[in-house]
């Protein structure tokens, strides 16, 4: 069973580069079934959940390569149209194929998703628009089975703002016939990146990254090169990670903007943070302060960096308390940092968390993606050392994780 050993007690100094956004290569690798011919996808992330994507297609037809962090993805030969169980249960967001098999094939056949177990997202808002344009949807056997002639546009209102939900029905409108308005739709970077994906195969897209996309469908679609935006939750992540261990780092390949909650919440903790050359230059402070964080939808604080803002706050000089609004079971991360001697309590959505002056390196196992990365950060700046097990989770979304904190001057390793 392989674990990541860390050392802590060591600053991270030095310049770490940013890879490409693993929340948003994943749409757009889906996206890509749009089209007959090759789309290349550059600046994506090797990643665990990259290369399980790429297995749902190629089990559709597809054909998909990856070399120096450009991914080539051809579905000219495109014929199947059902996602099996032993696919769609490694990574939810195989679901987002849907929308595009629906678009071009008029039929698909996706087991219900898996994922990380962080609570329900239910897909039902994903069904809902898919049938306001048309489709017919059945489920039954653990399966979703859904068919139409022609999709045709729709104006559809999300009662919440679902990303996964836009992404898809936002690949399922630019093939469909006439005007298609999401309402309340999801505000993330990761949705403007996607409009602008499929704006490069021609789509007509309006308003992504506001509450209401309108796209004008039925045109002809080809095939488009695309730069993947930054990944902002690895930024964020390193960005704590700095903070905890009061070191000095360089973000490489950053969009400030996209960050603008959490360059807030860790300058109200104490930390300074300054914009450089195509990044950010994260400081941590002589000492932690305290702070309340709530997560929201973008540009709120992301529920993707919640975890990690547990962890430094585990050592601040107070009480802190977050509140988790998105998901409803995204604390399981609490039980970990607890074996670490960190003082953490629930009450309902909410975590209470008084600042110890030290944390210690435990025996731990990483329940979540994120969850691994606050593991990680935990460690970094713990007593003596931390073993993380379950680190398929981490691999699903932090590209050499191990080599950039290496890179920073961090005492960590993988132990096979």
């Amino acid at each position: 069973m392989e674990q990541i050993i860390i050392e802590g007690g060591h600053p991270l100094k030095g310049l770490v580069h940013i890879s490409g956004a693993k929340n948003s290569v994943l749409p757009l690798i889906s996206a890509a079934l749009l089209v007959e011919g090759e789309c290349k996808i550059f600046d994506t992330p090797f990643l665990t959940d990259v290369s399980d994507m790429c297995s749902v297609l190629e089990y559709l037809g597809v054909d998909t390569s990856f070399k120096n962090g450009a991914l080539s993805v051809d579905a000219s030969r495109l014929q199947g149209t059902e996602a099996p169980y032993e696919y769609v249960k490694k990574m939810r967001a195989s679901f987002l194929i849907m929308g595009p098999l629906l678009a071009r094939l008029g039929r698909a056949r996706i087991s219900l998703p898996g994922g990380c177990k962080i609570g329900s997202r239910p897909i039902n808002l994903h069904l809902k628009g898919f049938e306001a344009m048309g489709a017919n949807i059945t489920i039954g056997n653990g399966y979703i089975d859904a068919h139409v002639n022609k999709l045709h546009g729709g104006r559809i209102y999300l009662d919440f703002p679902s990303v996964g939900a836009t992404e898809n029905l936002m690949t399922a409108a630019v093939l469909a016939e006439g005007q298609t308005i999401i309402e309340n739709a999801a505000e993330e970077p990761e949705i403007v990146d996607l409009a602008n994906f499929l704006g490069g195969m021609g789509a007509n897209i309006k308003g992504a990254g506001t509450k209401v996309i309108r796209i004008e469908g039925g045109k002809s679609l080809n095939p488009t090169s695309h730069v993947v935006i930054p990944d902002r939750i690895e930024a964020g992540s390193f960005m704590v990670a700095a903070a905890i261990t009061g070191g000095d780092v360089v973000l490489d390949n950053v969009i400030s903007e996209h960050l603008k909650s959490v360059i807030a919440k860790l300058q109200e903790a104490g930390v300074k943070v300054t914009e450089v050359d195509d990044g950010l230059r994260v400081e941590g402070p002589p000492e932690i302060l305290p702070i309340d964080i709530k997560t929201l939808p973008y540009p709120g604080l992301p529920t993707d960096m919640q975890a990690q803002f547990m962890a430094m706050l585990a050592l601040a000089k107070g009480t802190s308390i977050i509140t988790e609004t998105v998901f409803e079971n995204r604390f399981m991360h609490v039980d970990e940092l607890v074996r670490m001697a960190a003082d953490v309590r629930i009450e309902g959505n909410s975590a209470i968390i008084k600042g110890v002056p030290q944390i210690q390196g435990a025996q731990v196992n990483a329940t979540d993606l994120r969850a691994g990365a606050a593991l990680i950060i935990a460690g970094l700046a713990a007593k003596g050392t931390t073993y993380i097990g379950s680190i398929e989770h981490i691999q699903r979304g932090y590209e050499n994780i191990i080599d950039k904190l290496t890179g920073l001057g961090a005492s960590i390793y993988l132990k096979k």
